[in-house]
């Protein structure tokens, strides 16, 4: 996907960029591949792919959910590493709040001189683990409109890092490839467990070559508060997910 395919592709979507926008993700694209080679950021570094499989991939959160179109919603980014998908979100509607939580210092600082580059507001970047960042007692504990994570974990375990983060109210958003189905019925009674409600699985596909990829973005409810037990202590939900 060229640049230009990347904005004919959106615009279908109705998701008109500038050309500030575009120039700012074309600054993405080379600060992204430089830091890659002393950081370990992503295996993706052709142009063509950064675009789709990165940026495209990352906005396919807002066909899903619409209101990350239009409304001041604060979103929340469990494990963003490189910034996916929460920064390709905040380019495209930057009237979005950004929280971006990694455990990875080397990644971190990446993200905050990426975020001075592209003169972004409202972005805020916290050193810590995901089952540290929204414990009981957190501040950043059911604070949030959204939350959202993308090739961190498998949903059972996803769930148990973003659920407690959301308010009541508020929406969690999983980006997943073609194995959401059974991912998400493995989750079921952890999401129930979390304060969460299934709503809707969004499939669609990336028009890679020669064969197209799936993607499942599955959107979850919050109903209620998270227990406080959850998320339990760091490391725990990956060794021992709930169900």
């Amino acid at each position: 996907m060229t640049p230009e395919e990347f904005k004919q592709a959106l615009a279908k979507q109705g998701i008109n960029l500038t050309d500030k926008q575009m120039d700012q993700f074309q600054q993405y694209y080379q600060q992204l591949i430089a830091a890659n080679k002393q950081v370990n950021l992503t295996r993706i570094t052709e142009k063509r792919d950064v675009y789709l499989k990165h940026f495209y991939d990352s906005l396919t959160g807002a066909f899903a959910y619409a209101p990350l179109k239009t409304e001041k919603l604060s979103l929340v980014d469990i494990g963003a590493g490189a910034g996916f998908p929460s920064l390709p979100l905040k380019l495209a509607f930057p009237q979005l709040k950004i929280t971006i939580v990694d455990s990875l210092n080397k990644r971190l600082n990446f993200l905050r001189d990426l975020i001075s580059n592209l003169n972004l507001n409202n972005v805020d970047l916290v050193h810590a683990r995901a089952e540290d960042f929204s414990k009981h007692g957190s501040q950043y504990r059911q604070q949030f409109d959204v939350a959202t994570g993308r090739a961190v974990a498998r949903m059972s375990v996803l769930a148990e890092y973003c659920l407690s983060t959301v308010k009541v109210g508020g929406v969690f958003l999983a980006y997943k490839a073609a194995a959401a189905e059974d991912e998400l019925q493995d989750a079921e009674a952890a999401i129930n467990k979390l304060g969460g409600h299934y709503q809707k699985t969004v499939t669609l596909e990336l028009p890679t070559q020669p064969v197209a990829e799936q993607r499942n973005l599955i959107l979850i409810d919050k109903v209620k508060d998270t227990p406080s037990q959850y998320p339990r202590r760091a490391g725990t939900p990956a060794k021992k997910p709930l169900h």
